[in-house]
């Protein structure tokens, strides 16, 4: 420009000095001052060698703007920098305000690493016992290796698909289908074990936080079959559960019966030892006294048993001497030729002979030269 020609004072006398617009002013508004922004220009301007250089000036003050902002990056809360120099990691940044060197030689790369991912699918697995099941499943993962889910694998995303669905064949495979169906909680833990091991060998950088076997069911071609089998299996657990409970109901009751019956009969057997016991302990007392008295013990002997003989007889009282009344006793009453063995009762003998037709009238000579009956002793007879 004219008024900016080296060699030349500026702020000098010439009228050409008056057409400069970089006056120097002092720190108001008056005055033609341009305050602080002026001061900056002034110190740019003389960066940049003075007045001179026209285009290349704005180029240099474009190209140190440029380094500024290519030299800061700010990182997210849910993401991580990995920061490439010449196409090499070389460190992750954290979240918050980093610089690094500008482009080309360092560039950064930013990875959600907080977020969790998920991946579901529906797969056919051929079971232990031969039986194919489609299963459903549910994995979710997030990032924990920034720069191994980069650079570790070609795709850490599909490695993780794959990977995920081998697992739950391999594990679906070695169980039976009352398990798959009934039990997928241990299975789902030790695939999600299995995947993060796996996942960990081929580098992939990533963690996953859950895998779910969520369904689980026949193929639509087999499911008729498969409710009938299944109908079956829930009949059968029905009944073995009915068994199982009359078992448990009915074996303490035979045992309780048991231990009654086992009871009974050692009371039983202890009476009877007891009494044969007594009676022979008796019997030798009454041969003893009948040693020493015998009319007197074979008297009483005698009344004891005609005493005894009439208390279980039936009682046939006389009247007016023609007509005899025939008084049962409780619980003899009943026909048959048998007694009762519990109440030790005789056997009922038949009319004519529980009532006999006796003339009450009638003089009987002699009668009190009857011979006696016969009692128990050594005697014999009387």
């Amino acid at each position: 420009m004219a008024w900016n020609i080296p060699g030349k004072k500026n702020n000098g006398g010439s009228r050409g000095s008056d057409r400069n617009p970089w006056k120097p002013g002092g720190s108001g508004r008056g005055g033609g001052g341009g305050g602080a922004f002026d001061g900056l220009l002034d110190s740019l301007r003389g960066l940049f060698g003075g007045g001179g250089g026209g285009p290349l000036r704005w180029i240099g003050i474009a190209l140190v703007i440029w380094l500024a902002f290519s030299s800061f990056t700010l990182i997210g809360e849910q993401q991580r920098g990995v920061v490439l120099r010449f196409g090499q990691a070389v460190r992750v940044m954290q979240p918050g305000p980093h610089f690094k060197a500008p482009w080309p030689i360092e560039r950064v790369v930013k990875v959600n690493a907080t977020s969790i991912r998920t991946f579901s699918n529906t797969v056919p697995v051929l079971t232990r016992d031969e039986n194919i099941v489609v299963v459903s499943l549910n994995v979710q993962y997030r990032v924990g290796d920034p720069e191994l889910f980069l650079f570790g694998t070609r795709d850490a995303a599909r490695v993780l698909e794959q990977v995920a669905q081998g697992v739950v064949r391999e594990q679906v495979g070695r169980s039976d289908l009352d398990t798959v169906l009934g039990a997928r909680g241990p299975l789902s833990a030790l695939a999600a074990k299995q995947l993060q091991d796996s996942l960990d060998i081929y580098r992939t950088g990533l963690i996953v936080t859950e895998l779910n076997l969520q369904d689980a069911r026949p193929p639509e071609e087999v499911k008729p079959a498969f409710d009938a089998v299944n109908s079956a299996q829930q009949v059968q657990e029905s009944l073995v559960n009915e068994a199982r409970a009359y078992a448990a109901r009915i074996v303490p009751e035979a045992r309780g019966e048991a231990a009654r019956t086992r009871t009974v009969a050692e009371g039983y057997k202890t009476a009877t030892i007891a009494r044969a016991t007594g009676d022979a302990a008796r019997f030798s007392l009454l041969l003893d006294e009948y040693r020493n008295a015998p009319e007197v013990t074979r008297k009483r002997l005698w009344l004891e048993t005609v005493q005894q003989v009439l208390a279980g007889n039936r009682k046939v009282i006389g009247g007016d001497g023609r007509q005899l009344i025939y008084v049962p006793m409780t619980g003899q009453g009943r026909s048959g030729s048998g007694g009762d063995a519990n109440n030790n009762n005789p056997p009922v003998l038949p009319a004519e002979v529980l009532s006999p037709t006796v003339d009450a009238t009638r003089d009987e000579p002699g009668r009190s030269q009857r011979t006696p009956r016969p009692t128990r002793g050594e005697g014999g007879t009387r």
